[in-house]
């Protein structure tokens, strides 16, 4: 069986596939891939289903020794690498991959032809870092067996791969609440914290004003912005909770999710109205772009 070994697991490398859905009653979301297009278009480019578990690195990337031959790609964010990325690559037993800092975009994802042979819970190999289900971040001695769940041949490298620059501008639809909040989400850029992590993506900028009253808790979803009361908002991210009391202005557009992964501390960003038709739109041009593949 060929396996890979974890010489050096970097900042924070997961194993994440699409998710895990149907558990938000339990206040289990379902986590996954912090930018699924890239984690699906490695998984293309390498002949697996577009859910097969990969590695994803965030910030700083690892050092993996391949037990075997393999086939593998690198997608994402553009990451210091020993390869090129977007493009599937023969690593032959013995061989080394080593992945640096990224340079732009704050995710990774190595994806390895057949996928990783790893436990499913609750349906997903993905890791819910915060709260551990589904398995824990990786560390050096690890040993990830290969699996042999490959569904087509390697592709060739992708062309107009999405590439993040560290200004991001993120389209949204009205959320929930919309019509307690005037303009001010769409006046003025905003900057994203240090304590944002995969619950939560906090950002400091022009402030939003706390609407008067209380409301009653209900459910939320992935790419929502919620307004706390100091007014500055939060997007929800791949492990958001499941319920939330704060109102939500907007949310993230379905096609932005991979720019919401790729977001790193300090980065800008500005937000853009956008009608539902548009917003299906941009998402039919990003699922035909990912299966021209």
């Amino acid at each position: 069986m060929s396996r890979i070994h974890v010489l050096a697991p970097g900042f924070l490398t997961t194993v994440q596939d699409l998710g895990r859905f149907g558990y938000a009653h339990f206040g289990i979301s379902a986590s996954g891939a912090a930018d699924p297009l890239a984690l699906r278009a490695g998984n293309l480019l390498v002949g697996n289903a577009e859910n097969a578990p990969a590695l994803e690195m965030t910030l700083t990337g690892g050092e993996f020794a391949f037990e075997g031959t393999a086939v593998i790609s690198l997608t994402g964010s553009d990451f210091a690498s020993s390869i090129p990325l977007w493009q599937p690559v023969e690593i032959r037993n013995g061989e080394t991959l080593t992945c640096g800092p990224a340079r732009s975009g704050a995710r990774c994802y190595l994806s390895i032809r057949g996928g990783l042979d790893v436990p499913l819970m609750m349906g997903s190999a993905s890791v819910h870092v915060m709260t551990g289900v589904g398995g824990r971040p990786l560390r050096r001695g690890d040993v990830l067996p290969i699996g042999d769940r490959a569904v087509r041949r390697p592709r060739k490298p992708a062309l107009g791969a999405p590439a993040h620059r560290g200004m991001a501008c993120l389209r949204t639809t009205a959320g929930p609440q919309a019509r307690w909040f005037g303009d001010e989400l769409y006046t003025g850029g905003y900057r994203v914290r240090e304590e944002s992590n995969r619950m939560g993506i906090r950002l400091e900028g022009p402030a939003l004003p706390s609407p008067g009253g209380h409301m009653i808790t209900e459910g939320v979803p992935l790419g929502a912005v919620q307004a706390p009361p100091d007014g500055q908002p939060i997007v929800l991210f791949v492990e958001h909770q499941t319920t939330g009391g704060y109102p939500k202005p907007a949310n993230v557009i379905s096609a932005d999710f991979w720019r919401l992964g790729q977001l790193r501390p300090r980065d800008e960003i500005r937000f853009e109205r956008i009608t539902m038709e548009g917003a299906l739109a941009l998402l039919r041009d990003q699922e035909e772009w990912l299966y021209s593949l």
